[in-house]
């Protein structure tokens, strides 16, 4: 039964009964409306800030497994930068260097990518800066990988051809010296016979009459047999291109035993001594060239019968002499 309410009358100085009639009802249900109106919207409102959605939170969950990932991601690149690094360090230092393979300078090794933005479409993700440094570590790594392998594929090349390398070496002296008396003047500066001036003499000199053998001192293929000019300069030379970066040249030759693009071997004769050119006396010029420049020839000698006495003798021979032919 529901309670009937009064409302006092200061006129008549009596209670009143009040009467419930539709107005009233309306208005207290529109005020219970508007209440719950209120209340929802501020739910709306402070809801989302306050609790997190199951959505929600299995998106964050996700995120976090996802920076977990990439975290470990990091770790392992950051280990295989480190074997990277040493395999890199191992082929520069002992295999290239073994078969005298051109270094892979670090311009090439550790290139990055020009050109167009490879990771664009990564700067719009969350975390993109992580994301996109991880991208481009992993990239250089296999560009890395790639350069690395090519490297090893040339070293495999190399290590097949090792026998007909050695073979091409030119690794004898270029005349019958066995008791060192022919060697002459070596590698250095020496004073030049005819301006008598100091001069770095890229080579060295064996003396020897006129007329003796001249040996290849590895395989290869002749390239030049120069008469050139008797007067001055080398002379009567041949020239040979022994492959994998090494060349020999011989002047001041009497005469020739080979022709341009003949094949010899190592201790086939090609030429004789002579005093052409720029030579004041009958002796061979000698010189070694690696992949385009002059080097000492007795870095080479080591297919030599020599005892080590005898190899620091020719040294110091050369190194000593004072006579100078061309």
């Amino acid at each position: 039964m529901s309670k009937v309410k009064y409302r006092y009358n200061s006129e008549t100085l009596s209670y009143d009964k009040i009467d419930k009639g539709l107005k009233y009802y309306i208005s207290r249900i529109s005020i219970y409306f508007l209440f719950v109106l209120l209340v929802g919207m501020l739910s709306y409102l402070i809801y989302p800030h306050v609790f997190k959605s199951p959505v929600e939170k299995r998106l964050e969950r996700e995120n976090q497994q996802l920076l977990a990932q990439y975290d470990i991601m990091n770790k392992k690149l950051d280990q295989l930068e480190l074997v990277l690094d040493d395999i890199e360090l191992r082929d520069e230092n002992i295999y290239r260097t073994i078969f005298q393979a051109d270094s892979i300078p670090n311009s090439i090794r550790r290139a990055g990518f020009g050109g167009v933005n490879r990771y664009q479409h990564l700067e719009s993700m969350d975390n993109s800066e992580l994301v996109m440094s991880t991208a481009k570590r992993l990239d250089i790594v296999m560009k890395q990988l790639y350069v690395q392998s090519t490297s090893f594929d040339e070293v495999i090349s190399l290590a097949m051809r090792k026998e007909e390398m050695l073979r091409c070496i030119p690794a004898v002296m270029p005349i019958s010296n066995r008791d060192l008396r022919r060697t002459a003047s070596g590698w250095g500066y020496r004073i030049h016979p005819i301006y008598k001036d100091k001069r770095f003499h890229y080579g060295m000199d064996f003396t020897a009459p006129t007329g003796t053998d001249i040996y290849a001192a590895g395989d290869g293929v002749v390239t030049r047999v120069s008469p050139g000019k008797i007067s001055s300069g080398y002379g009567k030379r041949i020239e040979i291109d022994h492959g994998f970066g090494y060349k020999t040249l011989y002047a001041h030759l009497h005469d020739f035993n080979v022709k341009k693009g003949q094949k010899v071997k190592r201790g086939d004769v090609i030429g004789y001594v002579g005093s052409t050119g720029g030579s004041t006396a009958p002796h061979l010029h000698y010189e070694v060239h690696v992949k385009g420049k002059k080097v000492n020839p007795h870095h080479y000698y080591f297919k030599e019968d020599f005892t080590a006495e005898q190899y620091d003798k020719m040294i110091q021979i050369s190194t000593n002499s004072n006579q100078t032919f061309d």
